[in-house]
């Protein structure tokens, strides 16, 4: 059993001015599951869990910038740095950045969120000082030289071009867009063919010095480690970039929202000349820190979350009209969304809408089933420990977690929520999300007829 301590040691710096402030969050039995944090003069932030078991490690550094931080004119920037902060360094070749991971077996990789983005290695214990060198090297002293960023506009067009060919994973922005709009929160993390060739290597140098410092940055690593010799070895990396520019900074605090106007009734419609039409059906959710979302969890996981869930039962096992049928959430800083997705033929895209449209009706109106819940309940404890099995994982949660929220929590902690979910809760929080009025978003070949028909879903 773990719990939660707020025990607080300085630890001399090693330069006279500066002292480092070290916290254990959370206290593991015997060391296993224990969470510390560093908070380094310059502002930068060192989280760390501890699992003795294993023979690996993960280490990942965590930016406080995503999609939602661009202008219309930057849309795709921060993704596109992503990629060009593995192209080279002061110190390394974008060869060299590649095979020093490949060369230990290790796997390094990237991703860009709405609201932030991750850099990572994964690597056996006794490698964990080279993933942190690297990573932390691309992280403070990219070049971004024009001719790389010519190089990987290619690239990245590609990729854009790449989630075009997948109406399953592009109705998923055509959602974003349908109920946020013209808004950060509604443009493509990707960006669009435009805004990406409209984009120069300054624009993106200037960006990268923005929102790269420091006091923007988490670093976070879990596995077979040590916390001290973690924090030593990152501590030594950035200050051989220079990276501590102002030793007094303190870093920045977890990102609260700007009030995003959502929208209700609106219906979008790409036609694409596809096997399947692709629909999402969905509404406002709930913000990453309101308290009910522990309560929307678990009726996002009885209502579409798995194989025994209400949608599934019955679009697919009841009436086969469609292979794929989920519901999920997404929690961002002062917003959320719920959203449905189906695939399925065209021709049948209508009665698919019906039954998840009355589905979501009846749910709002008369709530879920006390064993519908206790099943939900179950299959959510289950699905969060079995999904932080591997240190990849847990560096993400606490990384994650140390940028969203600002605090830790421990496993037994998030079981002891869950569990707690009342009925009466997800009922409540039933009515409240389901009960509004939903908005469409559909790719796919459908007729005029067809089309025009679509209003009828959310009226």
């Amino acid at each position: 059993m773990t719990s939660r301590s707020s025990k607080v040691t300085a630890r001399p710096s090693s330069e006279a001015r500066a002292v480092a402030r070290t916290q254990t969050l959370i206290k593991g039995e015997n060391g296993i599951g224990t969470v510390r944090k560093t908070t380094l003069p310059g502002g930068l932030r060192i989280v760390t869990e501890t699992l003795p078991s294993v023979r690996s490690a993960t280490f990942g550094i965590w930016a406080h910038v995503g999609s939602r931080d661009e202008t219309p004119a930057l849309n795709g920037a921060t993704h596109y740095l992503e990629h060009l902060l593995f192209k080279g360094t002061r110190r390394r070749s974008a060869l060299d950045i590649s095979s020093a991971l490949d060369a230990v077996g290790g796997e390094m990789n990237a991703f860009t969120a709405k609201e932030y983005t991750c850099y990572y290695a994964r690597v056996l214990d006794a490698d964990l000082p080279l993933a942190i060198d690297v990573v932390s090297d691309m992280l403070t002293g990219s070049l971004i030289l024009e001719e790389d960023v010519n190089v990987e506009r290619g690239a990245i067009l590609e990729e854009i071009a790449m989630t075009e060919d997948d109406p399953g994973d592009c109705v998923h922005d055509l959602f974003a867009h349908t109920m946020f709009g013209d808004n950060a929160l509604g443009r493509p993390v990707l960006g669009t063919v435009d805004t990406v060739n409209a984009l120069t290597a300054d624009r993106i140098r200037r960006f990268y010095k923005k929102h790269y410092d420091p006091t923007h940055l988490v670093v976070a690593a879990a596995g077979n480690i040590d916390h001290n010799k973690v924090v030593r070895q990152v501590r030594a990396a950035f200050e051989k970039a220079g990276a501590f520019k102002e030793p007094d900074a303190t870093p920045i605090a977890p990102r609260d929202g700007r009030r995003t106007i959502r929208t209700a009734g609106r219906v979008e419609l790409i036609g694409r000349e596809t096997e399947q039409a692709h629909v999402v059906l969905g509404m406002p959710g709930l913000a990453r820190t309101d308290e009910r979302r522990w309560a929307l969890g678990v009726l996002n996981t009885a209502l579409g979350g798995g194989m025994s869930s209400r949608l599934f039962q019955e679009v697919r096992e009841k009436r086969g009209l469609a292979y794929s049928v989920y519901s999920y959430t997404s929690g961002f800083a002062d917003c959320g969304l719920f959203g449905v997705y189906a695939g399925c033929r065209p021709s049948q895209v209508h009665d698919v809408l019906k039954i998840c449209r009355d589905e979501l009706d009846t749910v709002a109106e008369h709530g879920l089933s006390d064993e519908e819940i206790g099943r939900a309940i179950g299959q959510l404890r289950g699905s969060t420990v079995l999904g932080l099995e591997d240190t990849g994982a847990l560096m993400n949660r606490i990384g994650k977690s140390e940028l969203c929220w600002g605090e830790q929590m421990s496993v037994d902690d998030m079981l002891t929520r869950i569990a707690a979910v009342t009925p009466d809760e997800v009922r409540e929080v039933a009515r409240d999300i389901l009960g509004q009025r939903p908005s469409l978003s559909v790719i796919g070949p459908l007729k005029d007829k067809q089309a025009s028909r679509l209003n009828e879903v959310v009226a």
